[in-house]
């Protein structure tokens, strides 16, 4: 089985693969860490996400996440820390009570916080605000150490990885794939994956398919190193209704976090730009004024850079997980929007169970790819995709 992508999706779906006993050949443009991966913030979330499939999905995850970290924890930075979800008045406030309150008829843990608690639970938090949720499930990893433990562990199963080796096209017999032709050759095969994130479209196109995913783009200011002084990650309750906006237009919402290292991490930004990387000093701007405005001490900390990733955005927001209803034995696995690092275990468990037969732990039909039947392709979204082919060797 060929798995394309070798970012966090793409790293767990092969060593899922390769768990259940199949030969697994994992092929990227470039190699690990390449992609998506190398530009996220390593979240595993359910603090934002709405009750419905995708928390249900982010659940299981939370769950694999936590059997991975037993054994391989301090190879992927896993950090169990929880997240703290601040609220600047009574309205949202209010809010965001009635949201954990269906999200705790989930299966959610969520701990209200009233102004005083809040700055409990951290103490260098601005005085301003009316309170806020704290999610103890909620952690966060190194995505790309975590990627690469991942994929580590899928070589240990068996399985073997291929940079610098772009997807072209299929060949198929009649009704069934048997090969996939790379640039470094073709692989003889019945079963291929797309993960391919935000160029899964470009991809599923090459490869004889449609798929409706476009990047959305995001950004993160890194700040110098410092002792411990932020303990959750922390972020504005409007966030939440920023990831689920249809807007293509820059959306802002303070998200900030300490890493292991000690530099912290300040997001963060959503707009719909194709894969430009233009630097926004505005938007840089806006995510440290309202960084500084959560945390005022930050005011007087230095950020040392700045960078640009792309999210794998699909039409309604939820994942893109299941076979193409158009050619058997090839799946997909994208759309993950800013979650993919939190969902990629349980992606690559449904998608293997999908695979294998076995019988999914979570319901596959929310995902299925197949609910996009029928929309255009969005080629005309991607004027920069030749940029992200590798020559061939």
């Amino acid at each position: 089985m060929v798995v394309i992508g070798a970012g966090m999706v793409g790293a767990a779906t092969a060593a899922a693969l390769a768990a259940s006993g199949r030969r697994v050949c994992v092929v990227d443009r470039t190699g690990p860490l390449g992609g998506t991966t190398a530009a996220g913030e390593g979240n595993i979330l359910v603090s934002d996400k709405l009750p419905g499939p995708e928390l249900t999905l982010a659940l299981r995850s939370i769950a694999l996440w936590r059997e991975f970290a037993a054994e391989h924890g301090p190879a992927a930075e896993f950090e169990p820390k929880g997240g703290i979800v601040v609220a600047h008045d009574e309205q949202q406030l209010a809010a965001l009570r009635d949201l954990g309150s269906r999200q705790a008829a989930a299966g959610v843990t969520v701990q209200p916080l009233d102004a005083g608690a809040l700055r409990q639970a951290e103490p260098r938090l601005s005085a301003d605000l009316a309170g806020g949720a704290l999610y103890p499930q909620d952690a966060q990893v190194q995505p790309m150490r975590a990627a690469l433990a991942y994929l580590a562990l899928a070589r240990r199963r068996g399985a073997v990885v291929v940079a610098g080796a772009d997807a072209i096209a299929l060949e198929t017999t009649p009704g069934l794939v048997s090969a996939l032709v790379t640039s470094r050759g073709r692989i003889a095969t019945a079963v291929v994956v797309n993960a391919c994130g935000p160029w899964s479209a470009d991809v599923a196109r090459r490869l004889g398919s449609a798929l409706p995913v476009r990047p959305r783009r995001g950004r993160i200011l890194v700040t110098e190193p410092l002792p411990v002084v932020i303990r959750h990650k922390v972020y504005e309750a409007d966030y939440v209704s920023a990831v689920a906006s249809d807007s293509a237009g820059l959306q802002c919402s303070a998200v900030v976090e300490g890493t292991a290292s000690g530099t912290v991490l300040i997001g963060s930004t959503r707009d719909a730009a194709g894969f430009s990387v233009r630097p926004d000093p505005a938007a840089l701007a806006e995510m440290a004024r309202r960084a500084t405005a959560l945390f005022p001490f930050l005011a007087a900390v230095r950020a040392i850079r700045a960078y640009t990733g792309f999210r794998p955005a699909s039409p309604d927001h939820l994942p893109i997980i299941g076979a193409d209803p158009a050619i058997p034995g090839l799946f997909h696995a994208t759309g993950h929007e800013g979650a993919g690092i939190g969902l990629a275990p349980a992606t690559a468990e449904l998608i293997t169970a999908l695979i294998t037969g076995a019988e999914p732990l979570v319901d596959p039909a929310p995902f299925d790819p197949g609910r996009f039947a029928g929309h255009d392709p969005p080629g005309a979204t991607f004027p920069q995709v030749s940029a992200w082919r590798a020559e061939p060797s």
